[in-house]
Parts: structure tokens; C-alpha cells; sequence
């Protein structure tokens, strides 16, 4: 990695400068897919500021990042070099590359900003080898809008998990679904078949052992290929984390600040209280009060 400057900043691409919840969401998908690309040619398409499909180029025998931003590339080159790795400018959706040509395709948080799914999903099956596998993000539409009320300016096209669903099988028949949720740690979890064990207090204060983790999860993340046979081992539960629990220790400043302000601000009102109670007093009194 250069010196050279970090990219700005937009609210769409994230860059490895970004902190806490959002560097350990996407930290932790690139992570946790470097796990399978070892040895293998890997496209990480949409891949943004670089950051990704450099962690990748640390197992796998090749990386190639393509994104469509003539800005972001640029810096990839700068920042990011190795024998393995290369970047490119390209539309996702018309890739430069030839048939078969990668044993797996990375794209993380890509689908939501197009409407062309359809298309993006058949042109990464056209650049994966037969045996190769597709491994993508996406965010639930239900807990990451609809819950929320939120309206990322940057978002086309949400999926709810049905139409996730029926979009990658279309491409992909067999497919495995996980998925992910910022706690004080980032949780990626297989929804369908995960291994270990979570108790969770109910509302009504029962107690029950459930699947772990048993939440709704904030981001879908997919593993897909043609055959089952071609689907990499992964972990049931994947957690992701720093050295110094930056979430958490913001969550605690946070709290920390907070009940300083409520101390503050009830002696400001006691305060408010007693003058009030002064002013209501006849003016002699205020005057010729006793000390």
C-alpha cells in the first residue's frame, strides 16, 4: 500500500478509513470470503476503493477488481499493488473479461444499486469457470427500510429474501443463505443449516435456546454456484471484531455522555425551579429578603 491519499468519502463507496459499524460490516465480508478464494482466480466486481480485492490477493492465485468509477480505480492502482492483483474500469454488467475465466466472482453490496439484476447475475455466470461459485451481498430490504424507515439515495432496486431468492436460482441453482448483523461484534450466520447455540430472553422474559444467532439479519450474504458439489465449506457463524472494541467502547462513551448530560441538565432545571420560585415571590420580598 502507497501513501497516497485516501478517497473521498461519498456515502456510497466505503474506504478503509471509515470506523466502527461500517468498517466492521464490510471488513468482515471480505474477510470472511478470503476464507474460500484461497488458490483460486477471483473477480471482486464492483470492487470500489481497492481495499477488498487487496485482503483477497492475499490468498487467492489472482485478483482482478473492476469497478465502474474512473476515480476509484485510478486510486486502486495507486494505493494497492501486488504480481496477483490488477484493477480495471468496467460496467459490472459488461465485464471485459472472457468465458470461464475466474473460479469465483466477489460483489458485495452491488445488487441493490442496479436495476439490471438480472443482467449482472447472468454476466457472472458467463466469467465463472463450470465449477466455479458467485459469493454476493445484499441488503434485506424489510429490516434495512422498511423497519427503519430509511431511504438510501444510493439504492435502486431492494430484495426482500423471496425475491433475492428467486433472482439467484434463476442463475444459480444451488445456493446457501447467510446472514449478517452489526451487535458489538459483526455476526454472519448461516440461516438455514448454522451450527451452535444462543439463548435469547424473550420480551415476555422466557427464555429460549434458539439458532445462533436467532435475529433478523441487516444484510443477505450468498454463497451460489451451478452444482452443490461446487459450493465451498464455509462456517456456520463467522464473528468479526477489533482489538480495541471500538463499537463498543463508542456505545459506552455514548452512554457515559449521556447520563453526564441528564445530571447536568436536572440541576439546570432545579435551578430553573428555584428562580422560578423566587420571581413569584411580590417584588419587596425579592428585595428585602432575609439572608
Amino acid at each position: 500500500m502507497s501513501d497516497q491519499p485516501e478517497l473521498e468519502f461519498t456515502g456510497e463507496r466505503f474506504t478503509p478509513e471509515c470506523v466502527r459499524e461500517m468498517a466492521y460490516e464490510h471488513w468482515h465480508r471480505y474477510a470472511w470470503a478470503a476464507e474460500m478464494v484461497k488458490g483460486l482466480d477471483a473477480l471482486d466486481a464492483a470492487c470500489g476503493e481497492g481495499y477488498g480485492s487487496h485482503l483477497l490477493a492475499t490468498r487467492a492465485k489472482s485478483v482482478v477488481g473492476v469497478d465502474i468509477g474512473e476515480a476509484a480505480v485510478a486510486h486502486a492502482r495507486e494505493r494497492y499493488s501486488g504480481d496477483n492483483l490488477r484493477f480495471e474500469q468496467a460496467d459490472a454488467t459488461k465485464l471485459p473479461c472472457e468465458d470461464d475465466r475466474f473460479d469465483v466472482v466477489v460483489s458485495f453490496e452491488t445488487l441493490e444499486h442496479l436495476e439490471a439484476q438480472e443482467t449482472l447475475l447472468a454476466e457472472f455466470r458467463r466469467v465463472l469457470r463450470p465449477d466455479g461459485f458467485l459469493v454476493i451481498s445484499s441488503p434485506d430490504r424489510k429490516t434495512y427500510s422498511d423497519e427503519t424507515g430509511y431511504d438510501n439515495p444510493f439504492h435502486v432496486r431492494e430484495l426482500y429474501r423471496d425475491e433475492l431468492e428467486s433472482l439467484i436460482s434463476a442463475v444459480f441453482p444451488a445456493y446457501r443463505f447467510y446472514g449478517q448483523k452489526l451487535m458489538f461484534v459483526s455476526a454472519l450466520w448461516d440461516l438455514d443449516d448454522g451450527e451452535g447455540r444462543q439463548f435469547l430472553i424473550e420480551d415476555e422474559g422466557t427464555l429460549r435456546a434458539a439458532h445462533a444467532p436467532d435475529y433478523p439479519p441487516l444484510y443477505y450474504v450468498v454463497v451460489a454456484a451451478a452444482e452443490p458439489s461446487s459450493l465451498p465449506p464455509v462456517a456456520g457463524l463467522s464473528l468479526y471484531g477489533d482489538r480495541g472494541e471500538s463499537v463498543y467502547q463508542h456505545y459506552n462513551d455514548e452512554v457515559a455522555r449521556h447520563i453526564q448530560a441528564g445530571h447536568l441538565l436536572a440541576e439546570r432545571e432545579a435551578e430553573i425551579e428555584r428562580l422560578r420560585a423566587r420571581l413569584a415571590r411580590p417584588w419587596w420580598r425579592r428585595i428585602f429578603r432575609r439572608s
